[in-house]
């Protein structure tokens, strides 16, 4: 099974084709009856289809022969690039797409060094080679020429009319290696993403490094120190899909029924690893690792916080309404991690919150979403 699995991103600047990537692969795997497609698929949020661009990293389980294919599609924008950063520690591999017409950009090279520093596999193609203007050859030269490779490795494709998917796809099966983790140590799973269910409480998405989780299992969160159980488990195809146990190597999500904002976070990392005995848990106080006996379980290296590049003050047009924003910006930080937020408290606007963003594309989502999803009418400052 581990060997059949292989992980992997799609990384390309904003309007590279990568929604439409991702929307052949869904057709060619069978994941999506063709009756059901849509164009942007995988962008499930009404902002992103009615802005034409992905905010939201997504996962999603493919089946292609015999392989089991994830795929974590991620946004384009820079704005959203932690979204990107996240997703890469995650999987083995990425493809890196260029528009033929426009050429490398830079979030091109700003993705592709964050993908070297993962150490992944990196696959280059050249899309949209249906296009007139399409500079197909100059492209694929500057794509070798980056990886010091021939051009005629450069994979050129049309993710519109699918020409060379297929050959893409076989691509990813032969280049980019299956997960190597240990299926016999006990659970690691990296915390990659979350979002907040009123009836599951927090769900994880996480990927599994060692060992494999089941349904009702015991867990616990080594950085926030919470016990708890899998209560639902499964993957994404790309609803969420129930399944009693998940093995090494395999992306998916976690329910625990935890609804306290905190305890469950990106970054951090589950195990199934119990400590027995009140030796144990004093050792547990005395370093982040969780041990029994002479093992030491360390957790995983979780991710970097990013720094906010734009600042702007978020207030309650009614002032009854400040605890209920209170709750959407922790609800929303679940879902959005480079989202920071403080109190805040001016004479003539009362309470509210200084936000921190990566951007303004970023600020305009986050204002939005905060009004669309929690019903807030807001002031912004």
């Amino acid at each position: 099974m581990q060997t059949n699995l292989r992980n992997f991103v799609i990384l390309s600047h904003v309007n590279h084709g990568k929604s439409t990537l991702a929307d052949r692969f869904l057709e060619l795997t069978g994941t999506v009856p063709k009756e059901k497609m849509r164009p942007q698929f995988l962008d499930l949020m009404d902002l992103e289809r009615e802005r034409g661009i992905t905010i939201k990293m997504q996962p999603v389980r493919m089946k292609f022969g015999k392989y089991i294919l994830n795929l974590i599609d991620t946004p384009g924008h820079v704005d959203f690039s932690y979204e990107v950063s996240r997703s890469l520690a995650a999987v083995e591999g990425a493809i890196l797409l260029v528009d033929g017409a426009k050429g490398i950009q830079a979030q091109t090279i700003s993705n592709l060094e964050l993908a070297r520093k993962q150490n992944l596999v990196i696959i280059p193609v050249v899309n949209k080679i249906d296009l007139a203007n399409a500079r197909v050859e100059e492209v694929a030269l500057e794509l070798a020429n980056l990886f010091g490779i021939d051009k005629d490795e450069v994979i050129q494709i049309s993710a519109k009319y699918g020409t060379n998917v297929e050959q893409l796809l076989e691509s990813i099966i032969e280049k980019i290696p299956p997960p190597k983790g240990n299926p016999q140590n006990p659970l690691r799973a990296l915390i990659f993403d979350s979002k907040y269910d009123p009836y599951l409480g927090v769900i994880a998405h996480f990927r599994i490094i060692d060992g494999g989780l089941q349904t009702d299992e015991k867990i616990y969160l080594m950085a926030t120190k919470t016990e708890a159980e899998a209560k639902e488990i499964g993957y994404f195809t790309p609803e969420r899909s129930i399944q009693k146990n998940l093995k090494t190597g395999e992306i998916g999500y976690l329910a625990t029924g935890i609804k306290k904002l905190g305890k469950v976070g990106v970054g951090d990392t589950i195990t199934n690893f119990q400590l027995p005995s009140e030796t144990a848990k004093v050792e547990k106080k005395k370093s982040s690792s969780t041990s029994i006996f002479n093992f030491q379980l360390k957790p995983l290296p979780g991710y970097k916080e990013p720094k906010p590049m734009v600042f702007a003050s978020i207030y309650p047009e009614n002032p009854d309404d400040y605890e209920l924003l209170k709750e959407a910006l922790a609800k929303l930080k679940l879902n959005d991690a480079s989202l920071t937020f403080e109190p805040v408290l001016k004479e003539s606007l009362g309470r509210g919150y200084q936000c921190g963003f990566l951007g303004s594309l970023h600020t305009e989502i986050v204002s939005e979403r905060l009004r669309r999803e929690f019903g807030l009418n807001l002031v912004i400052s």
